[in-house]
C-alpha cells in the first residue's frame, strides 16, 4: 500500500488564529519560563472548549488575567514564605481552620489556588486529591484544569463576553488588585489573538 497522499505524509496543521501555541504565549510574555508557557500551550486548545473558552475575547482575557496571576508565566506559585503566608492561616472563608492551613494552601497554579476550601472544592472537580497534595497545583496542565473549573464555576465568560476587565479581575481576583497591568495585557493579547 502505498503512503503516498496519506495523513501520514501530510504537513502538519497551522495552528487556527485562535490557538495557543508556545510562540504566541512568549509574545505576550517574553520573560515567561519556558516550561510553564510550554505546559500551557500543550493542554490549552484542548481543554479550553469544556470551559467554553472558544472565542477571542474569551481567550484573551483568560490569558491576560493567567500572565498576571503567574507573573507573566514566570511561576506557578504565590511568592512569599512561611510568615507571609500565615496572613491566611485561620481564614474560615478560605477553610483554613488548621495550624498551618495558610502556608499549606497558599497560592499556587494560573489563577493561585488558595484555601483549604477551594484545594478540595477544584480538586474534586477536577478528579484530583489537591487537599492531600496541594504542591501538584502547580504542574502546568493541572493548573490549567483548576482554572478552566474555576472560570466556568464563577461563570466569568459573561464578562469576557462583554469585554469588561474589571468584572473579569473581580471574579479572578476578588477586587481590583493589578487592574493597570491586566489590562495591557489583554491589549497586548488582541494583538496576538486575532
Amino acid at each position: 500500500m502505498s503512503m503516498r497522499g496519506s495523513a501520514a505524509n501530510a504537513a502538519p496543521a497551522q495552528p487556527s488564529a485562535l490557538s495557543v501555541t508556545t510562540a504566541r504565549l512568549m509574545r505576550l510574555t517574553p520573560l515567561g519560563k519556558r516550561a510553564i508557557v510550554e505546559g500551557i500551550a500543550a493542554d490549552f486548545d484542548a481543554l479550553a472548549p469544556a470551559a467554553g473558552i472558544t472565542t477571542r475575547l474569551r481567550i484573551c482575557h483568560f490569558l491576560a488575567q493567567a500572565a498576571h496571576e503567574t507573573d507573566r508565566f514566570r511561576t506557578l506559585e504565590e511568592y512569599g514564605g512561611p510568615a507571609y503566608f500565615a496572613r491566611y492561616d485561620g481564614r474560615r472563608d478560605l477553610g483554613n481552620t488548621q495550624a498551618g492551613d495558610g502556608a499549606r494552601y497558599h497560592g499556587r497554579g494560573i489563577f493561585q489556588l488558595t484555601g483549604r476550601f477551594n484545594y478540595r472544592r477544584f480538586g474534586g472537580l477536577i478528579g484530583i486529591d489537591l487537599e492531600a497534595d496541594p504542591d501538584r497545583a502547580m504542574q502546568p496542565a493541572i493548573s490549567l484544569s483548576i482554572a478552566f473549573a474555576y472560570w466556568r464555576e464563577r461563570k466569568i465568560n459573561v464578562a469576557a463576553d462583554a469585554n469588561d476587565v474589571v468584572a473579569v479581575t473581580k471574579l479572578i481576583n476578588g477586587g481590583r488588585n493589578g487592574l493597570a497591568q491586566r489590562t495591557q495585557l489583554l491589549a497586548l493579547a488582541k494583538t496576538i489573538w486575532v
